[in-house]
């Protein structure tokens, strides 16, 4: 069956608990502000990373668990 029209947040409240009760109230959240940008880009990051653990002895691993 189609719609004849969007139902509303409250109408859609309605419907699922019911008539409510005068307790609940619905609120409108504000947007939130932006994030500062990082210093560092993801892709920077992701290879700065890569490099650190390219530079890791691969034979040093896992010795302390021996």
């Amino acid at each position: 069956m189609p719609r004849l029209r969007p139902l509303t947040e409250a109408e859609c409240y309605a419907r699922l608990y019911g008539g409510g009760d005068a307790t609940v109230t619905i609120v409108h959240l504000e947007p939130r502000p932006r994030r500062p940008q990082s210093r560092l880009a993801g892709e920077e990051l992701r290879r700065m990373f890569e490099d650190r653990l390219d530079s890791r002895d691969p034979d040093g691993f896992g010795e302390e668990a021996a």
